[in-house]
């Protein structure tokens, strides 16, 4: 079984987490995270193909945003909140705030 890279919480850049979180797929995707917790891959509805899907989910796992883990074949993303609260206390949560009270102005 292929292993998965995730950083250590003390290899977790502010820039790498920046850059994770700047595109609007992967903000949705933390953000649903956020709100309903771990779920597999497929239960994102995003508009974008799977191929493209798992590119986010692996820039977001290398930054240090989220955890995934292989249940069958299954790919399962959780949150890692407290890694990154840790390391940037406040970051993730202003981040959220902004990109969720968008969504909300917007309708979307």
């Amino acid at each position: 079984m292929k292993v998965l890279y995730h950083p250590d919480r003390k290899e977790i850049q502010l820039a790498a987490v920046l850059y994770a979180l700047s595109d609007p797929v992967r903000l949705h995707v933390v953000s649903q995270i956020r709100k309903n917790g771990e779920q597999a891959c497929s239960n994102f509805d995003v508009p974008v193909a799977k191929s493209t899907l798992s590119h986010h989910a692996r820039t977001l796992r290398e930054a240090g945003v989220i955890h995934t883990r292989i249940h069958g074949t299954q790919r399962i993303l959780s949150l890692r909140s407290e890694d990154l609260e840790d390391r940037f206390p406040g970051l993730l949560d202003s981040i959220m705030q902004a990109y969720e009270s968008a969504e909300a102005g917007t309708g979307a």
